[in-house]
Order: C-alpha cells, then sequence, then structure tokens
C-alpha cells in the first residue's frame, strides 16, 4: 500500500537542534522573563519546576489537556495564580522566546521535503511533541522556514492530551483524522519518541543530521538519511491518485 500521508516532527527534525543544547539556551531566557515582568523566583530552582511540568505531561493519561497538567503542577510552585503564569508565559514565547533561534540550525530543506510532499498529493502534517503552547510552536516553525498553511494538523499542548513517547498521541492523530497506518509515514530524528509509532504500524523515516537515541536504545526503522536524502526519497515517491 502507498504512502498517502507523513506525520513530520519539528524539533531537531525540520528545525534542526541538538534538543539539549537548545533547552539549556532557552530555560534561562524563561526564567529571566518572568524575573523582569516581577515574579520573585530563583532561576535554578524555577528551572527544575518547568521540567516537572514538562514531566507532568509527559505523564499525561489523556484525562486533560497537556496545557491542564502543565500549569496544574506549576500553580503549586509559583506564588500567583495559574492565569498571571500563564499570561506571562505567552508574552514570553511571543518576544524573548525568538533568542532561542540562535540554538538551532535551519535549513531550506525542511521547507522543501514539506513542498515536495504536497507537490505530490501527500497529506502534510506536523506531529511536534506538544509540550509547547501554539504561540511557541508557530514562532519554531517560522525559525524552520516553514509555511505553517501547510500543515493539515499542528499539535500543541492545548488541545491534547497525550505526548511522545506514549503510542496514544501518535493513535490520536490517526484515529482524530481518520489515517490509515499503513498509509502514513512518520519522519523524525528521536529513537525514543518517534519511532514508538511504529508499534501502530506506521512505517518511520528517521532522520540522521541529528538524531537522538539518549539512551542509547536498539532500533528498527523502515529508511533513515540525512534531511538532504529524505528530499530526495520524497521527490522519488510515486504521486498519490486522487
Amino acid at each position: 500500500m502507498s504512502i498517502k500521508n507523513i506525520l513530520f516532527d519539528l524539533d531537531g527534525t525540520l528545525l534542526p537542534m541538538i534538543q539539549e543544547e537548545f533547552v539549556r539556551y532557552y530555560m534561562p531566557l524563561l526564567a529571566k522573563f518572568y524575573i523582569k515582568n516581577g515574579v520573585q523566583v530563583n532561576p535554578e530552582s524555577f528551572i527544575r519546576s518547568v521540567w516537572a511540568g514538562y514531566e507532568a505531561m509527559v505523564k499525561n493519561d489523556g484525562s486533560r489537556t497537556n496545557r491542564e497538567a502543565f500549569w496544574t503542577y506549576m500553580e503549586e510552585e509559583l506564588s500567583m495564580s495559574v492565569e498571571e503564569s500563564e499570561k506571562i508565559a505567552l508574552a514570553f514565547y511571543d518576544t524573548d522566546f525568538n533568542e532561542a533561534k540562535n540554538a538551532t540550525q535551519p535549513t531550506p530543506l525542511s521547507d522543501q521535503a514539506v513542498k515536495a510532499a504536497k507537490k505530490k498529493g501527500l497529506g502534510v502534517y506536523l506531529a511536534t511533541n506538544p509540550v509547547f503552547p501554539r504561540c511557541a510552536t508557530m514562532n519554531r516553525i517560522r525559525w524552520a522556514g516553514l509555511d505553517a498553511s501547510d500543515f493539515k494538523v499542528i499539535t500543541t499542548y492545548e488541545d491534547c492530551v497525550y505526548c511522545k513517547p506514549n503510542p496514544e498521541y501518535y493513535r490520536m492523530i490517526l484515529e482524530k483524522y481518520s489515517l490509515d497506518p499503513k498509509e502514513c509515514l512518520m519522519v523524525g530524528n528521536d529513537v525514543d519518541e518517534d519511532l514508538t509509532i511504529r508499534t501502530l504500524g506506521v512505517k518511520t523515516y528517521l532522520v540522521t543530521d541529528t538524531m537522538e537515541n539518549r539512551k542509547n536504545h536498539p532500533f528498527e526503522t523502515e529508511y533513515k538519511g540525512t534531511l538532504e536524502e529524505l528530499l530526495v526519497f520524497i521527490e522519488n515517491m510515486d504521486a498519490v491518485q486522487e
């Protein structure tokens, strides 16, 4: 059965980066922004709290959105209301967060790959780990030189109830948009987070430019290669018949 839909990861895939370097760059910016807005926080303990909030999203069991999972945890850590704290966070992601582009390595190959897939008639989905608010994700899309309108779906923490590497995150996308796993291809760079979709019968393409395999797990993938090789792979795919 031919591939009719491609699910793309963003961070480390369409937006090349070393995840650890990116986080180490942007987390202090977030802490400084809170302090700049009059919130008395210790930067180190604040960053630890944000990480714990991230873990709360990763462990989300589907009973609430990832946004709710994160802020329910953070409410106990900050001496202010969730409403006030989230307002500051969203202001950060609209402004100072953009400095973190310096910790990424955008390439025109990403947009070329997405547009090549669309030209083939494929459905294109941005299956980025939904741990960021939509405004932060839209900014990262822009950093990558991508056009958000090219994607049928962009997953964010406001509308998802699971995270990678939980296969239920991928199942949610497949079921919500009535996608046949056998007709889908997942393109990602993270062995732990992106290849779990294979348990649902979806083929994978592992992008090797900034491949992540933090736990040195043995892995299987149908395809792998650089972004440049991915572009050639997509260009050589059979066009989808309407």
